[in-house]
């Protein structure tokens, strides 16, 4: 665990390079904004996210998870201390084994946990008005591309890091399945705001597992309905479990209106000042 910032940062730049590359090749739809208007102020929100992170949790969620290991806390933790003195209790003085299985299941299940909070986190973001107001500020890009899926603004980087520390605090999450998870989570949200289409055959087959960039911006859309649907940000069976998989938009994904109708497409709207009052304006 003494690298997963290296981890993180090396998978991260991989994955945005092949993406970047992939949709300059083989772009889905044409942005109205010019690339550098729009990267500058995106990619300046990870920068300002990671910072916040930092300041706010300095020990990272893998130090909470160590935390919560060494301090026995947390229903895992728990589970797994069970484990390890039942196996001693039936004189069994070999218990790797059998705690390696179940330490592999509750890393299996914690990444299955930590996926479904974030599925309900994001819709928490759309239906609660004040949550609503920094997370449109990811919605309000003109164009859907892989630095979409960086474009957060600060206050909700810092609302989502408490949720996943309480998260990670209660549940007794591993280290091992937060590096997992975070890895993950990353590497989804770029691969599916990535400016590229599948074939719509096997859109429909990719779909019945993952969220593809025709369903995610399909939650880009301008029309309410649309937007308020297909949360998830790696699978999509959370939307199909909780009624909020929307499979089709009543545009083609090639005209489908992107972004919000309040914020025009301009130049001084994409800006790194702009991006971070707009949750302030009264609107």
């Amino acid at each position: 665990m003494d690298n997963t910032s290296a981890i993180r940062l090396s998978m991260f730049l991989g994955i945005f390079m092949c993406m970047a590359l992939l949709e300059a090749r083989y772009p889905a739809r044409k942005a109205v904004l010019d690339r550098k208007t729009r990267w500058v102020g995106n990619l300046s929100m990870v920068v300002l996210g990671a910072l916040i992170s930092r300041v706010l949790l300095p020990a990272t969620l893998v130090g909470v998870s160590v935390w919560a290991q060494q301090e026995d806390f947390g229903l895992f933790n728990v589970m797994l201390g069970y484990a390890q003195s039942g196996s001693s209790l039936i004189g069994i003085s070999d218990d790797v084994e059998s705690s390696g299985v179940v330490f592999a299941g509750i890393v299996t299940l914690s990444v299955i946990l930590l996926d479904m909070i974030i599925y309900w986190q994001h819709r928490l973001f759309h239906t609660v008005p004040l949550l609503w107001r920094f997370h449109k500020m990811h919605h309000a890009d003109s164009h859907v591309d892989t630095t979409t899926g960086l474009r957060f603004h600060p206050v909700e980087i810092a609302i989502s890091l408490g949720v996943k520390a309480a998260a990670v605090a209660l549940l007794g999450i591993p280290a091992v399945a937060i590096v997992i998870f975070e890895v993950a989570l990353n590497g989804f949200a770029l691969f599916n705001h990535a400016n590229i289409r599948l074939s719509q055959k096997w859109d429909d087959r990719v779909g019945r597992v993952l969220i593809t960039q025709r369903l995610h911006r399909i939650h880009h859309s301008q029309a309410k309905a649309e937007s308020n649907s297909n949360y998830g940000f790696s699978v999509s069976w959370w939307d199909r479990l909780f009624n909020s998989f929307t499979p089709r938009a009543q545009y083609s994904d090639e005209t489908l209106p992107i972004g919000q109708k309040d914020v025009p497409a301009v130049k001084g709207n994409a800006s790194i000042r702009a991006l971070l009052i707009q949750p302030f304006k009264n609107k």
